[in-house]
């Protein structure tokens, strides 16, 4: 059965509806979706704050920035496609029309960096989720325009990211060699859990989506897995996305690095 055309049975509109029927909800105009702990830990140490009011099962939305237009953060979700999506579908309801999606990748080229920054100029569907919202196709598309303001924003902050497309999967323990070959050989620079599904969601709602990785671990160097987990190198270069996030959407200027 082909489901596209058909209606759901429920809302995330009916759902937020439900859970803000008592209580006074902050809506943010914008969003950064984030999937590391310490980037809260860093806000927390700028001095911005939780607000609570949307009882998700998610956690509270950090809000950041000043002016007409308000910016939020969102993490403690966990990772993954279906875990992103369905915050990404709650914050549409609540009247959020702007994301970026700041997380980690590992990289199939051979001439990646830890830390690198990679802005994502399309994502290949290898997920579960994109097939329910599109029919099926290669690709997922972020917004050209955010993703645009994304990589301006990096540049600004002292940081030369390098744009390509990503292998979204939501099973990271099956990813085999000779697929990571096959996408490295397509130019595939990285594999990640959400790009793809992200996308395809925001597209379905008309909202405007980018997405942006630091280079977390290499799954073909020298034919074994290596990785920067925990590392200095890593937590640094997540935090400058973090800020070149912030000022695509709010104008904030990043710091230089």
């Amino acid at each position: 059965m082909r489901k596209h055309g058909h209606a759901a049975i429920f809302s995330p509109a009916e759902v937020v509806a439900s859970l803000t029927a008592k209580s006074t909800v902050l809506a943010p105009d914008a969003v950064i979706l984030t999937y590391q702990p310490f980037l809260l830990d860093e806000l927390r140490a700028r001095g911005v704050q939780p607000a609570t009011g949307y009882p998700a099962p998610w956690g509270s939305l950090w809000f950041t920035g000043s002016g007409a237009r308000t910016t939020a953060v969102v993490g403690g979700f966990g990772i993954g496609a279906p875990a992103a999506t369905t915050v990404l579908e709650e914050l549409i309801a609540l009247g959020a029309r702007e994301f970026i999606s700041v997380g980690a990748a590992g990289c199939l080229q051979p001439r990646c960096g830890f830390g690198e920054a990679v802005v994502c100029a399309g994502a290949i569907r290898d997920e579960g989720v994109s097939h329910h919202y599109a029919p099926t196709e290669k690709f997922a598309w972020p917004s050209e325009t955010f993703t645009r303001r994304l990589a301006q924003a990096l540049a600004v902050g002292g940081t030369a990211p390098r744009s390509g497309l990503a292998w979204t999967i939501d099973a990271p323990y099956r990813e085999t060699v000779a697929e990571a070959r096959s996408y490295q050989a397509e130019g595939v620079v990285c594999v990640e859990m959400e790009a793809a599904a992200l996308f395809t969601v925001g597209r379905y709602r008309g909202v405007d989506i980018a997405a942006a990785f630091a280079i977390s671990d290499h799954l073909l160097a020298e034919d074994h897995w290596t990785h920067a987990f925990g590392t200095p190198t890593l937590r640094q270069a997540s935090i400058r996305l973090l800020d070149a996030a912030l000022h695509a959407l709010i104008g904030q200027q990043p710091p230089t690095r």
